[in-house]
């Protein structure tokens, strides 16, 4: 092959790699939610969209991606001077979408950049007029306040920012130690008021309760005086009502003397009690109806009372009458007519 042949052969070989690295340069794929800017003699000319596109090489000039979903960019903590003069960090989260790639190319070098910086601004405004309890309790407050700043300036570079979050808010460490003291006495507080509280409602409930069990109490105490009175009052009737209706003669009623008349020295200082006389008659008409003779009662019928001494043995306790068989009962005190001088023993 000769000289003539070789050259031609570069010079082909040349040309097709010349119009494959034009071919390769002018065809252009571009990712969904991406976008890049064209640019042709220098000037902006077109934003290539997602999919294949064509530019003419070496005349346009295609410029870096432009990323079109919502990114996210955490800032460094800023600090910022409260209203009342303390100095707080806070970190911010920025949530921000690129919606006219043409302006976030041209209008701003960095808009990341600005963006931070603008929030830096904004929040030394918005915290200035804020007072540390009112920051800290006011996040929704100041995060809107940033949105709608952040929005309004980046609109022109072609950014929407969708949120804006703080992410932490650090006060010195005075100040913490302060709220701590602070947050400790009010839960002591809330702790003794829940006590005393406590207490009270106890207390109420105790006394209601002491209030019901008295007046139950007082209720059942009426309910058996009453009842005991309505069996006394119905024992007596009865009584009287078998009395009339039995007419017992004297000698019933002589004997039923006679077995009260123990129960009266039953006390152990009873050494003296007076009889009145309607005894000393029963007593004659229980001698008469067990066989006694008719004259042997005691003679002091015209005195009301009968003076009786029990007759003792030991320290002074009663002896109870005997009866032999065929023995006629006789009473078992000494039966002496009470002078008028015996009226007040």
């Amino acid at each position: 092959m000769t000289d003539f042949a070789v050259a031609v052969l570069v010079a082909l070989i040349g040309v097709v790699l010349v119009l494959t690295t034009a071919v390769m340069r002018a065809v252009w794929i571009i990712p969904q939610a991406r976008a890049r800017n064209v640019e042709r003699l220098g000037r902006y000319h077109r934003t290539l969209e997602p999919g294949i596109s064509f530019i003419i090489p070496i005349v346009d000039r295609v410029k870096p991606l432009i990323d079109l979903r919502e990114q996210v960019v955490s800032f460094q903590a800023q600090p910022v001077i409260t209203e009342d003069n303390v100095v707080v960090y806070i970190d911010t989260v920025l949530f921000f979408q690129v919606t006219d790639p043409r302006a976030a190319d041209y209008e701003i070098v960095n808009y990341i950049k600005a963006i931070e910086q603008l929030t830096a601004t904004t929040l030394r405004n918005v915290i200035g007029t804020l007072d540390l309890e009112a920051s800290l309790t006011s996040r929704d407050r100041i995060n809107t306040a940033l949105r709608g700043v952040l929005d309004d300036a980046s609109g022109k570079w072609g950014i929407r920012v969708t949120r804006v979050e703080i992410k932490a808010i650090e006060p010195p460490s005075s100040i913490k130690d302060a709220m701590e003291k602070q947050m400790r006495a009010e839960r002591e507080k809330r702790a003794a008021i829940l006590t005393a509280e406590g207490l009270r409602q106890s207390k109420i409930l105790t006394a209601e309760g002491d209030k019901q069990s008295e007046i139950l109490k007082a209720e059942g105490e009426k309910r058996a005086l009453i009842l005991k009175a309505e069996g006394q009052s119905k024992a007596i009737e009865t009584v009287f009502t078998a009395i009339h209706d039995n007419d017992p003669d004297p000698k019933l009623l002589a004997y039923q003397y006679l077995q009260t008349l123990p129960q009266l020295a039953q006390g152990e200082g009873n050494t003296f009690w007076v009889i009145p006389s309607e005894v000393t008659t029963a007593l004659q008409a229980v001698s008469k109806a067990f066989g006694g003779p008719a004259g042997q009662a005691p003679a002091a019928t015209e005195d009301k009372r009968t003076v009786a001494r029990p007759r003792t043995s030991g320290r002074g306790r009663m002896d109870a009458p005997r009866l032999d068989r065929g023995q006629t009962p006789t009473p078992p005190y000494e039966l002496a007519p009470g002078p008028e001088g015996d009226r007040g023993r």
